[in-house]
């Protein structure tokens, strides 16, 4: 096309070719930079407590680089027995069925019990009390029926690539998934605050 003869349609077409170029400069780096934030999640490995291997040492407590450690106990409600004797809330053979402390498994007061209808309790656990000694998940999978059982809680798990508890883990329960597969704490069946 002749510049002379037709100035205001090169000019015109270049300004399109400008605009439309740009547009397709920024959504293709748009479209990298949001697809490559998907990519790398979905790689992500996280850590989880494979509870058939976890034996509730208390290790998990202990080792973790927090303060309170990341680790939780966590309550399946659909397989728990609601039972007015809890194991994983009453220490074996307690002298009364009451709060006292020295009935009780949990040393923090993160395990807590809810009248439903005689002779039924609902057991819910305060995340923010739990420490992770595994106490109660340990009477729970002795003698109850192992709703009871810690899991690693990833809004408060700070993702460490070499993670103390899992070299520290006596039963190597400590393991990396694809956050896919990841426990997921909040759901509804979870008895978790």
């Amino acid at each position: 096309m002749d510049e002379k003869q037709y100035p205001d349609k090169l000019s015109n077409r270049r300004k399109f070719l400008k605009v439309v170029g740009g547009g397709v400069v920024a959504a293709a780096f748009a479209g990298g930079v949001v697809g490559g934030i998907f990519k790398s999640r979905g790689g992500e490995l996280v850590w989880q407590i494979d509870p058939a291997k976890c034996t509730n040492c208390g290790q998990c407590r202990d080792l973790c680089v927090k303060e309170i450690s990341a680790v939780k106990a966590t309550h399946h409600f659909p397989i728990c027995g609601y039972c007015d004797l809890c194991t994983g809330y009453f220490v074996p053979d307690p002298a009364e069925l009451d709060t006292g402390a020295e009935n009780l498994q949990c040393p923090t007061g993160a395990l807590r019990r809810k009248f439903v209808e005689d002779p039924f309790y609902e057991y819910v656990v305060d995340r923010d009390l739990c420490n992770g000694c595994g106490k109660c998940a340990n009477g729970c999978g002795q003698f109850g029926n192992g709703s009871l059982y810690l899991q690693v809680h990833h809004e408060h798990c700070l993702h460490c690539n070499e993670c103390r508890i899992a070299a520290g883990c006596p039963a190597n329960a400590f393991v990396r998934v694809p956050i896919e597969q990841a426990y997921l704490p909040n759901a509804n069946d979870w008895g978790d605050e």
